[in-house]
C-alpha cells in the first residue's frame, strides 16, 4: 500500500494492445493499490507469470514489463481487477485519520469503476425503453430452445427448428473448415437422442441398446440410466460417459449389466451398479478379443468383472486390457476368469491397476479368481480389500491357472483371510512385491510349491524353482531340512535336501525319491542317535540304492551325501566309504601309480618287485600308500624305488604272506610308517 493518497481519475480500469513481437513494456493509465490489483491477459486467457507490474500506488498508472515479448497479433489487455470486499472499520471514539477515510473512498470509487467496467460490455434496454418484463422463460419453457422475443419485445423460448442454417460451427485454430451442424452433431451421438431419460425413473434399455446398435461410438452423459435388462456391446463398439456422474444401473441382481461376446470394443468413464455382473466378456458371437475397460467404477455387483472362456475354443477370450477400474462391494467375486464350457481358459489378458473394495459388505469369494487361465494373465499394480469375516481370499489362484503372474499386489483383510491362495493344480504362479495386509497367511499354499516368489511371503520373502545361475556370491547358504525319528520306512520326496534321522525308537530305512525323479538332485542322510538301530539308506522301488547298493549307518553322527544323474544315485561323500584299494595278480614289475591308497599284490605267479615312484614326484609328495602281499607261495613281493634307494633308503621285501608296508614321501625320501 502507498503511503500517499492517490486520486481516482474519471478513467476506465482497463487497457488494450496489440502486440508487435518486440514490445515488452506496456502501461496501464490508471491508479492500482498493489501489484496484485492487475490482471493481464493474451487473446483473453489470463497470465500469472511472466512480468513484473511497476508503479501500484500512483495516479498515473503504471506499466507492465514482460519476460519476453509477446508473440505478434496477440491483443494483450491489462484491467484493474479486486475483489470486491471490507476489511477494515473505524474504532468508535478513535482517531480519525483522512488519510484512512481517503483510502476508503478510493476503494469504492475503483469497485464502482469496475462494475461500471463489466456492466458496459452488456446487452440492455435502450434508456427511453420501459421493458414489460426482462426475466427469462422458466426453465421447462426454455429447454432445447432458443430465445426470441415475442410481438412486444419480451423474452421469449422458441422452436429451435430452423433457426441453425448450415453451415454454422467453425472450429478454432488454423485450418479449420466451415461444416453444417448436422454434419457437427454427428461426431458424438448421445443416448438421449434416442430418447434416454437418464433421470434414474425411466426405463432407459432399449433407448441405449438401441443407441449402441446404430453407432460405433455412444456418449452416456451425466445422469443415472435405469435398465432392465443386459446391454450389449458388439465389435468395434465404444460406449463412454462423463465419468461418475455417468451411472448405468440395474434394476435388480437377475442380469448382468453389460456383456461383451465379441472384440475390440471399449467402455470407459462409468459407473455401474447393481447386477449379477458389471462387466461380462465371453466368446458368444466371435473371438472376445483386444477389448479396452477403462476408468469403470462398478459398485454393488454380484461379481464385478467375469472373463469366460464359454463353449467353443474357436472363439476365445484374450488379450483384454483393464486400467484404472474401482470394483466396490462385490458380493461373491471382484474380478473372476473362469471357462464356463468346453471353450478354452482366458489367456494372457491384462490388468493394471484394478482396485476391489469390499467396503464392509459381506464378500463371500476373493477379490480375484483366476479358476481357469492360462499364458500369463498378468495383474500388476491390483488391490484386492476384502471384508474378512465372510471371504474366501484376496486372490486366488485355481485349479485352472497356468502362468498367472501377479505384479506390486496389494492385499488386505481381517479374520485369517489369505492373501493369495494357491489351489492345488494351480502351475507356475509368480508373485512378485506382494504387499500383504491381511492377518491371513501372505501365500497360502495349497499347489505343492508349483509357485516363485520375489520379495512375497513369509518368513521366507523369496522362493524360485529351477534356476540356472552362472555367477553366485551368497553370504549365507541355508537348506531345507527334515528331521525324521519314526521307526519302520519313510520315503523322501525333493521338499529337503538335508534329512536328520534319529533311530532312538527302532530301525529305519529311509527310502530316496527314484533317481529318474531327481536329475540333479543332491541330498545328505544323517544319523544322530548312539543306539545300535541301523539306519538304511534305500532308493524307494528300486531296491539298489545309493551306488547300487543299500547303505546302512550305524554309528552316531554317521552320514551319506548322494546325487541323481537321472538315472542312479551315487554317493558323493560319506564317513561309511568303501575302500580305495586295487587287486593285482602279476610278476616282474609293477609301478605304483598312487592312484589307490591300498595295493593287494598276489606273487603266486612270480616273483614282483612293486616300484614306488621317486619320492619327489608331484603324485607321491605327502602321500601314503600300504602294499600287502597276498598270496601264500615263496615269491617275495619287493617294495623299491625307481631311481632311488627305496623306502628308508633300501628295499623291502615282502616274504610271506600277509605281510604289508606302508609308506609315505616327504618329496625327498620314502619312509616306512609300518611294517608287518
Amino acid at each position: 500500500m502507498t503511503t500517499e493518497h492517490i486520486k481516482m481519475p474519471d478513467i476506465a480500469p482497463l487497457a488494450r494492445y496489440l502486440a508487435d513481437g518486440a514490445q515488452t513494456v506496456f502501461e496501464y493509465p490508471f491508479p492500482i493499490f498493489a501489484s496484485g490489483d492487475i490482471s493481464v491477459y493474451f487473446d483473453g486467457a489470463e497470465q500469472f507469470s511472466g512480468f513484473t507490474v511497476a508503479g501500484a500506488g500512483v495516479t498515473e498508472g503504471g506499466t507492465v514489463t514482460f519476460d519476453a515479448a509477446p508473440a505478434a497479433g496477440i491483443i494483450v489487455m491489462l484491467e484493474r481487477r479486486m475483489p470486491l470486499e471490507r476489511l477494515t472499520d473505524f474504532i468508535e471514539g478513535g482517531d480519525f485519520s483522512a488519510r484512512a477515510i481517503n483510502n476508503e473512498l478510493d476503494f469504492l470509487v475503483a469497485a464502482i469503476q469496475q462494475v461500471g467496467r463489466d456492466q458496459a460490455s452488456m446487452l440492455r434496454y435502450t434508456d427511453d425503453e420501459e421493458p414489460a418484463s426482462v426475466v427469462m422463460p422458466t426453465k421447462v419453457q426454455r429447454v432445447s430452445k432458443v430465445l426470441g422475443f415475442d410481438g412486444d419485445g419480451n423474452p421469449v423460448a422458441v422452436s429451435a427448428e430452423g433457426t441453425m442454417a448450415a453451415p454454422n460451427f467453425t472450429a478454432a485454430g488454423t485450418g479449420a473448415v466451415a461444416r453444417s451442424s448436422t454434419s457437427k452433431f454427428s461426431d458424438l451421438i448421445s443416448v438421449k437422442d434416442f430418447g434416454a431419460a437418464g433421470d434414474g425413473l425411466a426405463d432407459d434399455t432399449l433407448a441405449i441398446q438401441q443407441a449402441v446398435a446404430a453407432h460405433n461410438a455412444v456418449y452416456v452423459p451425466p445422469g443415472t440410466y435405469l435398465i432392465t435388462s443386459p446391454i450389449t456391446v458388439a465389435k468395434s463398439k465404444a460406449l463412454s460417459g462423463a465419468g461418475q456422474k455417468s451411472v448405468i444401473k440395474c434394476n435388480s441382481a437377475a442380469f448382468n449389466a453389460i456383456e461383451i461376446p465379441e472384440g475390440y470394443a471399449r467402455i470407459d468413464n462409468l459407473r455401474i451398479e447393481s447386477g449379477a455382473i458389471g462387466i461380462k466378456l465371453w466368446g458368444r458371437d466371435s473371438e472376445c478379443v483386444q477389448n479396452n475397460i477403462a476408468n469403470v467404477n462398478i459398485a454393488g455387483s454380484a461379481t464385478g468383472i467375469l472373463l469366460d472362456g464359454h463353449n467353443d475354443a474357436n472363439k476365445p477370450c484374450y488379450w483384454n486390457n483393464f486400467s484404472d477400474i474401482l470394483i466396490e462391494q462385490p458380493g461373491t467375486h471382484g474380478v473372476r476368469l473362469t471357462k464356463s464350457g468346453a471353450g478354452d481358459a482366458p489367456n494372457a489378458n491384462r490388468f493394471r491397476n484394478v482396485r476391489v473394495y469390499s467396503k464392509g459388505a459381506g464378500t463371500t469369494g476373493s477379490g480375484f479368481y483366476v479358476e481357469h487361465g492360462g499364458n500369463a494373465n498378468s495383474f500388476i499394480d491390483c488391490e484386492a480389500n476384502v471384508n474378512g469375516p465372510t471371504a474366501d481370499s484376496c486372490f486366488r489362484a485355481g485349479a485352472g491357472a497356468n502362468k498367472t503372474l501377479l505384479v506390486n499386489l496389494y492385499t488386505e483383510s481381517t479374520n485369517a483371510v489369505p492373501n493369495v491362495k494357491l489351489d492345488a493344480g494351480s502351475v507356475e504362479t509368480a508373485i512378485i512385491n506382494l504387499h500383504a495386509q491381511s492377518d491371513g497367511a501372505a501365500i497360502l499354499d495349497n499347489s505343492g510349491g508349483n509357485y516363485d516368489a520375489y520379495n512375497a511371503g513369509s518368513p521366507e520373502k523369496n522362493r524360485l524353482r529351477r534356476t540356472v545361475v552362472t555367477d553366485l556370491k551368497a553370504t549365507l547358504m541355508r537348506f531345507d531340512t527334515e528331521f525324521i525319528n519314526a521307526a519302520g520306512t519313510t520315503n523322501l520326496d525333493l521338499s529337503h535336501s538335508v534329512h536328520i534321522v534319529d533311530a532312538t525308537a527302532g530301525a529305519i530305512t529311509v527310502n530316496l525319491p527314484a533317481a529318474s525323479d531327481a536329475p540333479g538332485v543332491e541330498m545328505t542322510v544323517k544319523k544322530k542317535d548312539g543306539t545300535s538301530n541301523i539306519v538304511t539308506v534305500d532308493e524307494a522301488g528300486a531296491g539298489n540304492g545309493p551306488d547300487g547298493n543299500p547303505l546302512q549307518l550305524g554309528g552316531d553322527n554317521d552320514y551319506v551325501t548322494i546325487l541323481s544323474n537321472g538315472a542312479e544315485w551315487f554317493i558323493t561323500s560319506s564317513n561309511r566309504m568303501a575302500g580305495n584299494t586295487r587287486f593285482a595278480d602279476t610278476t616282474g614289475i609293477y609301478n605304483i601309480d598312487m592312484a589307490v591308497d591300498t595295493y593287494l599284490i598276489s606273487s603266486f605267479g612270480g616273483a614282483v618287485t612293486a616300484q614306488l615312484p621317486p619320492a619327489n614326484a608331484a603324485k607321491a609328495i605327502g602321500r601314503t600308500v600300504t602294499i600287502k602281499k597276498t598270496d601264500s607261495s615263496a615269491n617275495a613281493v619287493t617294495v623299491t624305488e625307481q631311481g632311488g634307494a627305496g623306502p628308508d633308503q633300501s628295499s623291502q621285501a615282502l616274504a610271506t604272506q600277509y605281510k604289508a608296508i606302508t609308506v609315505v614321501s616327504n618329496g625327498a625320501n620314502w619312509f616306512v610308517v609300518s611294517k608287518y
